[in-house]
């Protein structure tokens, strides 16, 4: 077994198809799929189904992905601490960052990190808090930048660089609320609200806090990104909920309290436990960007 065969394996099945595993991994799709076919010889036992029009794990790909993932993790991890000792700093480093994410600090932590590191391929990604949390336990990520509605996250390291309360926000006339300075939840959900998708951390704030008291959120409308949410909620097309710095700048809407809601939303760093090199050198960049006191690593 050759770590190459685990590396092409772990592409077919992220990518669900040999041209596109073949491409990321920069070889012949004939090539990926002979050394997979290897692979499954030696284990005795099909990975990956290719009856159909996608590549699909089978009973036994999927049982073995996750140490797949492991093996490759391990090795890049003996790599780069190889080089780490040399004065090298290499590698492949994976960052995700929560949809319609605007926070200044990550990038100038990336830019920073990516400057001093060229050696480093750097990849990033948006996605959903939750997913980006899967993605990190799966392996797929190294370092997110996620919204949350806790502080700690079973089997990861989180660190909260940002913990707001969630507001409320209308048009700054014309909508039943807007005269109001604070509101109870049950006086903000009586009317449509508008808020980010199921999954992300805001969201979460808001479900739970309704689900806590019995109500429905009553969300009709969904914008991944905070700008999208206030510029439906300024056309008086429901009542936005965000978290208060969202809100800065907005002349057109009133912000409104949530008086009996104290539940947090976070904003999050996390990643697994026992950094390699490349990410504890990216968390010290994120540290001294969003200008934490450490990372406890």
């Amino acid at each position: 077994m050759e770590l190459r065969q685990l590396e092409y394996f772990v592409a077919v099945a992220e990518e669900a198809n040999f041209t596109r595993a073949a491409a990321r991994v920069h070889i012949s799709q004939s090539g990926v799929s002979a050394q997979v076919s290897r692979l499954e010889r030696e284990l005795g036992a099909p990975l990956i189904d290719r009856s159909g029009r996608t590549a699909t794990l089978t009973a036994a790909g999927a049982a073995v992905l996750d140490l797949a993932r492991q093996a490759l993790a391990s090795a890049d991890a003996v790599r780069q601490t190889v080089e780490e000792i040399n004065g090298l700093l290499r590698g492949r480093l994976r960052l995700g960052m929560v949809t319609g994410c605007t926070i200044t600090p990550l990038f100038d932590a990336v830019s920073a990190f990516a400057t001093a590191h060229p050696g480093v391929e750097l990849g990033l990604v948006e996605d959903s808090s939750d997913q980006l949390v899967d993605r990190i336990r799966a392996g797929e990520l190294d370092v997110a930048l996620t919204g949350t509605a806790a502080t700690e996250l079973a089997e990861l390291a989180t660190r909260t660089i940002l913990s707001e309360s969630i507001v409320a926000a209308v048009a700054a006339s014309g909508h039943p609320l807007s005269a109001r300075s604070s509101a109870r939840l049950r006086e903000i959900t009586a009317h449509p609200v508008v808020c980010m998708p199921a999954g992300a951390g805001i969201r979460a704030v808001l479900e739970q806090a309704c689900a806590a008291r019995g109500l429905r959120s009553n969300v009709t409308l969904e914008a991944s990104a905070p700008t999208a949410v206030l510029d439906l909620a300024s056309r008086r097309l429901g009542v936005a909920v965000l978290s208060a710095s969202m809100l800065a700048g907005r002349d057109d809407l009133t912000t409104i309290q949530i008086r009996d809601v104290m539940t947090a939303a976070n904003l999050a760093v996390v990643w697994r436990p026992g950094p390699g090199p490349a990410v504890r050198e990216l968390l010290d960049y994120l540290h001294t960007a969003f200008g934490l006191a450490g990372l406890g690593l």
